[in-house]
């Protein structure tokens, strides 16, 4: 008979153990934490050279070993310390499309002491130049898209260095070739010395801000890490589960992924790059997703893993071409970031018998998952986001941040070594996101007595577009903007594959004659394509509001889903 989650997590966290756990006190709270966690993200890096010969990154027709991934790390966090005067706690802005090169500029970054800025590389020159300008990025590493993007800002951004990598045409005045700064530093065969500590920063990562001005979650060495051996507890927890043994380091089987998601989310880097990396796994990059070449790539690679987004698990199963590849060695699907039907799990249980599906909960500030769901638990439980891990504590809170009993509505609040610092230069925020250590979710979630979480509802006056969050107000502000609106509700509506897609009802001025293209037309001048919505309706009446005047958003979604099942 498989064991418990209980006797798992006793077995698995006693004294001596792998994943024993150890009190800590962080930013004056006491939290539990792995014990055997590396320090830094340094540290992890260090031990890819065991992999030396192994092929860590594919992409198209390339193929970067281990052994040349670290050279090339090495030579640019030179190029780094030497070259651009890069010192600790200096901020290292990436944006680009999935390359390997966006893999060397990560480790390089954070390997020289720097908090490296992974910038959405979807967003709009305007929305690239306030991420890098608010994070005092002093040396930017891009692809040619975004450098050209970014061209009305470079004088008032200051940089020291704009690095250029995959450059098909001439470059900017002043800046730099990505191959050639690392051939400069080519002869270089170990990093320089740099000293990192565990709670020293590491990344800022922009969010969708309520504001309209995205925020900075400023994570630190240790909640990486931290997220790195929560991964690894889910595994053996999910494999004890179904009543198997552990497999020694040796007898492993080796991690081949194809990455569908962004590497400058945190699902892309902290739940793939970093723990792919350690574990001298196979990472497979798309220039973009496609489904059929998803499947290509899956028979070709010998795929064991894929997700990202329950959008991209969707496609793959509803694809045409599905029953045409070998997709034998796919061994687990794991997804999160959106909401996810729990019909879900039965399609995958279908098309893949051999594999594992998987649900985690989590946000940026979380650095990754704080509950995750996976094998047994989530074929018994698919409309949870599961239990919570072992060195995290999760509540269900009510308006005055109490705990409510189990099976009530209340937000969700986590705290744990893997909670991030703040806001970067933003305190205000921080103390209103955070209390008494915990992070405030904005989702409306129940916790029932065995411990599973699930999420009901969101506080927050966001939507999750296909894993991207999409604050209303943002959107709002593109279409206030417009002469003609008076006034503008952005919700989202239920989408089967992407989640939720982008919508909005909105009043014009008497005698417009705008129509909802022009709207939406007028707000792509603004803002990033996948913010902009896909259904506009045009009232001439005033929106509903309730008695302190704010917009009944919840009973325009309602009809207009109605709406929507209707057609």
């Amino acid at each position: 008979m498989p064991l418990s989650q209980a006797q798992i997590k006793d077995q698995l966290t006693a004294p001596g153990a792998q994943f024993e756990m150890e009190d800590i006190v962080v930013r004056g709270q006491k939290l539990r934490a792995w014990k055997n966690a590396p320090r830094t993200l340094r540290e992890i890096f260090e031990t890819s050279t065991q992999f030396a010969d192994r092929d860590f990154i594919v992409y198209e027709d390339d193929r970067l070993t281990y052994g040349d991934h670290y050279r090339q790390v090495v030579a640019l966090t030179h190029a780094m310390v030497k070259d651009f005067g890069v010192q600790n706690g200096d901020r290292v802005a990436i944006a680009m499309r999935n390359y390997p090169e966006w893999s060397v500029a990560f480790w390089a970054a954070v390997c020289s002491g720097a908090i490296v800025v992974p910038v959405n590389a979807w967003l709009k020159g305007e929305e690239l130049d306030y991420c890098l300008a608010d994070s005092g990025s002093t040396v930017l590493i891009c692809d040619q898209a975004r450098e050209k993007a970014l061209a009305p800002h470079y004088d008032s951004l200051g940089m020291k260095a704009v690095i250029v990598a995959r450059a098909e045409e001439p470059l900017l005045p002043g800046h730099f070739d990505f191959a050639d700064v690392i051939a400069a530093h080519a002869d270089h065969d170990a990093l320089p010395d740099v000293a990192i500590d565990t709670d020293d920063d590491a990344t800022i990562f922009y969010t969708s801000g309520t504001t309209g001005s995205p925020k900075g979650a400023l994570g630190t060495h240790r909640n990486i890490c931290t997220s790195l051996l929560s991964l690894a507890y889910v595994g053996h927890q999910t494999t004890l589960r179904l009543g198997n043994e552990i497999p020694a380091p040796e007898d492993a089987p080796r991690r081949h992924s194809l990455l569908s998601v962004p590497l400058f989310h945190v699902t892309g880097s902290h739940s793939n790059l970093v723990p792919i990396l350690f574990g001298g796994g196979k990472m497979v990059l798309m220039y973009r997703w496609q489904p059929e070449q998803a499947l290509q790539l899956i028979e070709q690679e010998e795929i064991t893993g894929f997700g990202g987004v329950p959008a991209m698990v969707w496609q793959v199963l509803e694809s045409p071409e599905l029953t045409k590849y070998d997709v034998s060695s796919i061994a687990g699907i794991g997804y999160g970031g959106a909401p996810a039907a729990s019909e879900l799990v039965r399609r995958i249980q279908q098309a893949f018998p051999d594999a594992q599906p998987s649900n985690g909960y989590g946000m940026t500030e979380t650095s990754g998952i704080a509950t995750m769901n996976a094998g047994i638990d989530y074929i018994e439980n698919p409309d949870s986001v599961g239990t919570v891990l072992p060195v995290c504590d999760v509540i269900i809170a009510d308006d005055d941040g109490l705990e409510v009993p189990r099976g009530e509505m209340g937000e969700i609040w986590m705290r744990g070594p893997n909670i991030i610092r703040g806001y970067w230069n933003m305190p205000e925020a921080t103390a209103e996101a955070i209390t008494d250590g915990y992070m405030h979710s904005g989702d409306i979630g129940t916790m029932d007595e065995a411990g599973f979480v699930y999420v009901v509802d969101r506080a927050k006056d966001m939507l999750i577009r296909g894993g991207e969050n999409i604050y209303c107000v943002e959107v709002e502000n593109a279409l206030f903007d417009h002469p003609d609106v008076i006034d503008a509700a952005v919700i989202g509506l239920p989408h089967m594959v992407l989640g939720e897609e982008v919508a909005a009802v909105v009043q014009l001025t008497d005698g417009s004659s705008a129509t909802p293209q022009d709207l939406m037309d007028h707000a792509a001048g603004l803002i990033a394509k996948f913010k902009v919505p896909i259904e506009i309706e045009i009232r001439d009446e005033p929106l509903p509001r309730n008695a302190n005047g704010k917009i009944l958003k919840r009973d325009l979604r309602t009809e207009l889903a109605a709406r929507q099942a209707t057609t």
